[in-house]
């Protein structure tokens, strides 16, 4: 019971942060059109963000609340110099992410080279929970990463450019028509997208490894996630991430991570062939 419990606690972490991670990316698409390749590097400069904050002397909590919004900055360049230049081409999109991709792994195996490192997870303690201790840490961890789903939310369906953001995913042309400003939209889009996987990273950064192919498993799971849950809403991708990322934990808990992968990928295909618009999309359709 005590193993179950502890099982269940790390899967609910890992679930939520595959949450950000899809988040980000199903938004970038949904408004933008752009498969954005290079969203994994994104978590993957987060890692490197708060590496860099902590050596230089920051408090760890300081450099946590930092480093999303270096790697949104870094996004907000990225989407003016390269990606801005790709919309209404969709393979353009696909290939210019995917350059951008290796120039940002390289360019950290430059700057750190192409070992790991290592940030020390803060003292924070221990609880007692169902008679074992599990690290405060991880509970801060899902706690930012609900918070932050819950203020998404909160932005897109409460606010003034929540409802420009869905007028331009809904209809890109008409939006523009009325006069929304969609290459305003369209930055801050990019570098909001950005900025969530970088918080992720950051999140995670003392609990993984660190180093410039960091973000790569994180990648096909979060496509998984959009694939299952639907695109066209903001909840698809999370109820895709909540479906993939429970699979994943709980049969790489049970049994070793090779099966777990096996097992998501053939419960996305059998969910993907039954519902090819997505889980979300179906039971929105049907009501």
């Amino acid at each position: 019971m005590e193993r179950l419990a502890i099982v269940l606690l790390d899967s609910s972490n890992a679930v939520l942060v595959l949450m950000l991670v899809s988040l980000g990316l199903a938004i970038i698409f949904g408004l933008m059109n752009v498969i954005n390749m290079a969203h994994g590097e994104f978590l993957m400069l987060g890692c490197y963000a708060l590496l860099a904050l902590t050596e230089a002397g920051l408090p760890f909590f300081l450099a946590l609340a930092l480093a999303p919004f270096i790697v949104a900055g870094i996004g907000l360049v990225a989407e003016e110099l390269l990606i801005r230049r790709t919309y209404a081409r969709l393979l353009d999109t696909i290939l210019a992410t995917w350059g951008l991709s290796l120039f940002l792994r390289q360019g950290m195996v430059l700057l750190y080279g192409p070992g790991s490192h290592a940030v020390a997870v803060p003292d924070v303690g221990s609880v007692d929970l169902f008679g074992t201790p599990y690290p405060v840490y991880r509970l801060i961890v899902m706690a930012i990463s609900i918070v932050t789903i819950i203020a998404t939310f909160y932005v897109f369906f409460r606010t003034r450019f929540g409802l420009a953001a869905r007028a331009v995913i809904a209809n890109r042309t008409m939006a523009s028509c009325l006069g929304i400003d969609t290459r305003r939209l369209d930055r801050i889009t990019f570098a909001f997208g950005s900025g969530l996987a970088g918080l992720a990273g950051a999140a995670m950064a003392p609990l993984i490894s660190i180093d410039p192919n960091a973000g790569l498993g994180w990648m096909v799971p979060a496509f998984l996630s959009i694939l299952v849950g639907g695109l066209g809403t903001i909840s698809g991708p999370l109820a895709g991430a909540a479906g993939v990322g429970a699979v994943d934990s709980l049969t790489a808990a049970f049994t070793s991570p090779v099966w777990a992968q096996l097992v998501v990928f053939t419960a996305a295909i059998l969910v993907i062939r039954l519902f090819p618009n997505g889980l979300v999309s179906r039971a929105k359709r049907e009501a």
